[in-house]
């Protein structure tokens, strides 16, 4: 859903009324800048970051075994 809008004074920009009603962002939501590049990555600051970060890449250790992959890991040693 890209959307232009311009800088404003004091270089502020507005996040419009569609964006922020889809991710459900208002006036006092915290949000993460970031920058990649010559991206600006704006993302919503998490409530929990544990909760968050949960199950973050389960899916590169779906097809492993977690006891072979030790052993593994240990014979090499």
């Amino acid at each position: 859903m890209p959307v232009i809008t311009k800088l404003g004074k004091k270089s502020q920009i507005v996040i419009p009324k569609k964006i922020r009603e889809a991710l459900h962002i208002g006036e006092g939501s915290e949000l993460i800048i970031d920058v990649m590049a010559e991206t600006i990555i704006l993302k919503q600051k998490p409530a929990n970051y544990t909760k968050e970060l949960r199950g973050l890449h389960k899916k590169i250790w779906e097809a492993t075994d977690p006891l072979e992959y030790v052993r593994k890991e240990r014979d090499s040693w």
